[in-house]
């Protein structure tokens, strides 16, 4: 049972009841993230997602995290380069609970600034234990070799200049453009009652002022570069991204399919190959980044370093097989199928369910519908997936990233 609610202030929920459960998962959505700053922003949506959980006007940040035990609870966050999402999973007896304590972190934190201090300097850790990680580190960069440094090619975490200056204006400033209720979902997937979910938004978020967010389209440029960092590690860190199909561009289940096919899982050409025939690295894959102005197919491999160069010779050789299009209908079966049971799992986890049905509201505005998701899977045949090569491997736009010890890009 689905119901859906928009709040006269423009702030919208939705509910996936899920009969036989014994939880729930509740989570409020923000449409913005890294994409949105500004220079001198760069890193403040994540800031504030730590923030949050630092101190209300009625709790301690300890006091949060007690509360929240005390009923068995769970509560996080986290960021994106388009969404920055809270959320809280709970029994369903303790589910007004949780959601009170989960809208008091949202709505009446209080920035303390002798906090903001300290986590400061937790996320500077943060962004050097980032450094320190050669696998995030080669997919950052690789972000910026695709996209530059703004928008989409943001780094999540900032750098440390910017978050070491954040003030409680700038926080401020920033709360009062995104945090607003047109811009804001609410999403709760399990075992609760659709009456009492209601009856809590409208009691902690019905008094928010009316507001409409000035969301600006996010300005893509590709840039196409091959960069490298060098660190004296064991493993070459390789990362390659082509341009992609956008969110709700039409072949995106069919370039969903091919990704399966090429890296999406241990059947794929590029782990059969890579890993399975050549043994050259531990851990190869492939991932499509899909928003709303743009898209990416990503390969990322770390690899030995005194054979990098002939895994990438591998890897240029699965995309040049695939690219003569010689899928077998085998392959397009299996890929398809993989994504058909995923979406199935998806039904089992409130918490997959969350995220779900509330990014699809907030990106979409539309009511996620599983029929529709599965009858739009069956219906991909091989030629979609076929003309969905042509669509991604442009090499114009080829990024490339290297991490390790390495002394020139590729």
């Amino acid at each position: 049972m689905v119901h859906f609610k928009t709040l006269d202030n423009g702030l919208k929920l939705i509910v996936n009841k899920m009969d036989g459960l014994l939880s729930v998962t509740m989570g409020i959505l923000v449409h913005t993230g890294s994409s949105q700053e500004s220079d001198k922003e760069d890193g403040i949506s994540h800031f504030i997602e730590h923030m949050t959980f630092k101190g209300t006007k009625k709790r301690t940040s300890f006091q949060i995290s007690d509360e929240m035990d005390r009923i068995g609870a769970q509560m996080n966050a986290f960021t994106g380069k388009d969404m920055t999402c809270y959320y809280a999973k709970s029994t369903t007896n303790h589910a007004a609970e949780a959601f009170e304590i989960l809208a008091d972190i949202f709505l009446e934190s209080t920035f303390p600034e002798e906090e903001m201090v300290k986590e400061k300097g937790v996320i500077i850790e943060e962004i050097n234990m980032n450094e320190d990680t050669p696998d995030d580190l080669c997919l950052d960069l690789l972000a910026n070799a695709f996209f530059g440094y703004e928008g989409y090619g943001r780094n999540i975490l900032g750098p440390k200049k910017n978050v070491s200056g954040f003030t409680k204006a700038d926080v401020s400033n920033y709360l009062d453009k995104h945090y607003i209720p047109d811009n804001i979902v609410i999403s709760m997937a399990g075992n609760i009652d659709v009456n009492l979910a209601e009856e809590l938004v409208l009691k902690y978020f019905s008094s928010l002022e009316k507001k409409y967010c000035k969301r600006s389209e996010v300005k893509v440029e590709l840039q196409g570069k091959s960069i490298f960092k060098h660190k004296d590690i064991e493993q070459v860190h390789i990362g390659i991204a082509f341009p992609s199909v956008k969110r709700y561009d039409k072949y995106y289940d069919a370039t969903q399919i091919m990704n399966t096919i090429l890296g999406g899982g241990v059947s794929s050409r590029l782990f059969q190959t890579v890993r399975e025939e050549l043994g050259l690295a531990y851990t190869v894959y492939s991932y499509v980044s899909t928003y709303a102005e743009a898209g990416a197919l990503s390969i990322y491999a770390g690899v030995n370093a005194e054979k990098y160069r002939k895994s990438v010779d591998a890897i240029y050789d699965c995309i040049a097989d695939l690219k003569k299009k010689n899928i077998s209908k085998d392959e397009f079966e299996r890929g398809k199928e993989q994504l058909l049971s995923s979406s199935i799992f998806s039904q089992e986890s409130t918490s997959t369910q969350m995220l779900l049905f509330g990014k699809e509201l907030l990106y979409n505005g539309k009511i996620y519908d599983f029929e529709e998701r599965v009858n739009k899977l069956n219906a991909v045949t091989l030629d979609d997936v076929l003309a969905a090569v042509d669509m991604n491997f442009d090499d114009k736009y080829k990024a490339i990233s290297l991490v390790g010890a390495v002394d020139k890009p590729l």
